[in-house]
């Protein structure tokens, strides 16, 4: 199979573009996300303290 020369250029220029896109739109958003993150982290360790406070009840 034959690959033109050229395409592995443009298949190169793409990436780059994608990635970039990528990472500025992580860059945009990284502070929502950090706290999407911490609610979920907070959210757990709620129902653990919630499920072993329950089980100390019970015990």
């Amino acid at each position: 199979m034959y690959i033109d020369p050229n395409t592995g250029g443009m298949l190169f220029q793409v990436l780059v573009v994608l990635f970039s896109m990528m990472a500025g739109i992580f860059l945009v958003f990284s502070g929502r996300i950090r706290t999407v993150i911490g609610q979920l982290r907070r959210r757990m360790r709620k129902n653990e303290t919630t499920a072993t406070e329950e089980k100390k009840n019970t015990d």
